[in-house]
């Protein structure tokens, strides 16, 4: 675990210098960031934005400015009800609805299109997706993005979901 840790300091101490140098450097041959399974396995461990709790969800919620965004497919939606208050992009239809004019997202959505401040919290079922949503949103620009890690299985032990007609 150590050798991971000076690891992956020493590498982002080599990638700062090579910005304030404008220099690549050179690499051995070999050397497992250059990997691809080492590439792949790294992404599932990179994490945007925050988790948040139930209780932290239910403070976030009383804001003014806050948008709770459920990202599962419809059928779940349909089915096992929504959130009270959030608005649902499935997963997949996130990326072009967040980029979207507002007019467009206000049509489709009936609601705002959300600034690149606004406070934006992710949920699905249990919090895999909405991970994914919200790195989806910070490679937009969005930079106050939260992920419901409790997702709808956790709210639903603390309240009962609305409805979907």
């Amino acid at each position: 675990m150590l050798g991971r840790l000076f690891f992956t300091v020493r590498a982002a101490s080599a990638r700062a210098a090579v910005y304030r140098r404008g220099t690549v450097p050179r690499v051995a041959a070999g050397h497992r960031a250059l990997n691809p399974q080492w590439l792949a396995g790294r992404s599932f461990s990179v994490s945007y934005g925050t988790s948040i709790n139930y209780e932290e969800l239910k403070d976030l919620l009383k804001k003014d400015g806050v948008l709770l965004i459920d990202v599962r497919e419809p059928w779940e939606v349909k089915e096992y009800g929504i959130i009270k208050g959030s608005l649902h992009i499935p997963l997949g239809d996130l990326l072009p609805a967040l980029q979207m004019t507002p007019e467009d997202f206000a049509e489709k959505y009936e609601k705002k299109l959300p600034e690149k401040s606004s406070t934006l919290v992710f949920s699905c079922l249990a919090g895999i997706r909405s991970g994914k949503a919200v790195a989806v949103a910070t490679s937009l620009g969005y930079s106050r993005v939260h992920n419901y890690s409790g997702g709808f299985e956790d709210w639903s032990k603390h309240q009962l979901p609305q409805k979907q007609s």
